[in-house]
């Protein structure tokens, strides 16, 4: 079992798109899924940001993005949005 959180949808400080993520862990382990070479059931679980929504911290792996670098901000491109993002205008 593998669950992720769509973090570019709702989440207001996403440091990572769980997506490309999942997809690359989950053809990884397709054979070990798929062949039931794994000890028991097995919980992967993606968060896109320190938040950890989706019951990451309750997962036998957990995967964790964050931020290395405050995201850059090009103030003459958000000016020009009819609205500014929560987590900008904050």
């Amino acid at each position: 079992n593998i669950v992720h959180t769509q973090g570019w949808i709702h989440c207001h400080t996403p440091a990572t798109d769980a997506s490309g993520t999942v997809k690359v862990v989950l053809d990884e382990l397709f054979e070990e899924f798929q062949n039931m070479r794994l000890p028991a059931q097995l919980r992967i679980s993606m968060a896109c940001c320190l938040n950890m929504c989706g019951a990451v911290h309750c997962s036998d792996i957990a995967l964790l993005g964050y931020h290395r670098k405050p995201p850059l901000i090009d103030d003459e491109w958000i000016d020009n949005l009819c609205e500014l993002p929560l987590a900008v205008a904050a």
